[in-house]
């Protein structure tokens, strides 16, 4: 490694792994690395981290791999949310790590609360409570806060003025950082608040403009629609786009490689292609339930339409492209208009999974160069807090890097257009039946 480049570092904690880089000024990754880890489902209802292991242990670790043989400048932490562990005075977890999901989130004041009330119940005497970007800001150096991007998704225990003590006492709550200073030092090395992933994929994604849709391809599938002004929809989510004037309408869903990893491991991973466009059979991919836009924790994933002539290729093919629909049906929901897809995320080295989202949507996909999109945004939030940069986050921009284009086939493409009706049918019905 070239000792003289200055580099900050970006770590993610993701569902099934912890990931980091280094970052030069340019955008260009010049170290990485990946801690993979287990998460525990045991059913549908169930989604935990090991909050020590994961949350904890493998940031330092992995945090260390990158930083070694380069002079960092500053480090930045993301994660999934919601989240939330139980921890002792020292920071230590001592209780499993609550993800996003989980049934102990069904509350009528949101996940948040719900994880939280949980909590307070199995373990009345912990210390405090911190959710994933606390626990490893604690690791790293020494004090758990988050930014007011990750306290925005804990509300209403959020409010105007801080932690709502009619909530839980701010004291057990980590601590805020409302502006873009140090929280804390790592051998002299500035750690800015953790952030939510979804936030640091957006800043280096390059989706910047009305039509853009980013799709995020991880474990959660998540889309969002660049649009002008403030769009709402049932069901969805809108937020603030980073750039002025604009805001991005969608939100996350269970059909991503949560799910389609399940599928190859059933069908083994064929190599083989499906046999013909219009020999799919359906996939209803809820397999724990659905977030937006449907929000039902009670439905499960089906195959629909299978029949003897249909081989394990074809059903993987059909997974893919029910992933594909997925993000149709939010951009459908939205009432966008979209005229190209940006995909980030660990599911961009899968070349059918691209294939099958530029079918499915008859949209071309412009597949990032970096997967480890939500460490490389966390990367340049370390720089405005190293003071490298301006406060202003919509410079990233200058680090998008997109690899290569899929453009949709257009007999397959056809071939969408004609089962995606009855795709939405077979779901409708899945989903009348849970109820």
């Amino acid at each position: 490694m070239d000792e003289a480049v200055q580099v900050t570092v970006g770590i993610d904690i993701g569902t099934t792994s912890v990931k980091a880089v280094a970052v030069d000024a340019d955008g260009e990754v010049r170290a990485r690395t990946r801690i993979p880890h287990a998460v525990n489902a045991p059913s549908p209802a169930v989604l935990e981290h090991d909050a020590t292991a994961v949350w904890g242990t493998s940031v330092v670790e992995a945090c260390d791999a990158v930083s070694a043989g380069n002079r960092v400048a500053g480090i930045g932490l993301a994660a999934m949310v919601p989240s939330l562990a139980a921890v002792d005075v020292d920071g230590k977890a001592i209780s499993p790590g609550i993800l996003y999901g989980d049934h102990r989130g069904h509350h009528p004041d949101g996940e948040f609360v719900g994880f939280l009330r949980s909590l307070e119940q199995a373990v009345p005497d912990a210390h405090a409570y911190w959710p994933a970007q606390a626990v490893a800001s604690q690791a790293l150096c020494g004090v758990a806060a988050i930014d007011a991007i990750t306290a925005m998704t804990c509300l209403p225990v959020f409010g105007a003025d801080g932690w709502d003590a009619q909530w839980c006492d701010p004291a057990k709550l980590p601590q805020l950082a409302m502006d873009s200073a140090p929280v804390g030092h790592r051998e002299d090395i500035p750690v800015a608040a953790g952030t939510v992933d979804a936030l640091a994929e957006q800043l280096v994604a390059g989706a910047d403009s009305p039509g853009d849709v980013l799709v995020i391809c991880g474990t959660t599938l998540i889309t969002w629609a660049v649009c002008e002004g403030w769009p709402e929809a049932e069901g969805l989510w809108t937020i603030p786009h980073l750039q002025p004037g604009l805001s991005a309408i969608g939100g996350p869903s269970n059909a991503g490689g949560l799910f389609l990893e399940r599928v190859r491991t059933l069908t083994g991973d064929p190599v083989a292609e499906p046999s013909h466009p219009d020999r799919l059979p359906l996939w209803v991919p809820y397999i724990r339930g659905e977030r937006t836009p449907l929000h039902d924790p009670n439905l499960r994933a089906a195959l629909v339409g299978l029949d003897v002539g249909h081989g394990p290729s074809d059903v993987l093919a059909a997974a893919y492209e029910a992933a594909g629909f997925v993000v149709r049906h939010h951009l459908n929901v939205a009432g966008a208009t979209p005229e190209r897809i940006v995909a980030v995320g660990g599911g961009t080295h899968v070349e059918r999974w691209m294939q099958a989202l530029a079918d499915a949507t008859s949209l071309p996909v412009d597949v990032t160069a970096v997967p480890e999109g939500a460490a490389r945004g966390a990367a340049w939030m370390a720089r405005v807090t190293a003071g490298l940069e301006a406060s202003d986050l919509a410079g990233a921009r200058r680090w998008a890097r997109t690899g290569h284009r899929v453009e949709p086939r257009p007999e397959w493409a056809e071939a969408c257009d004609r089962r995606y009706p009855q795709w939405r049918a077979a779901c409708d019905q899945e989903s009348e039946a849970a109820q």
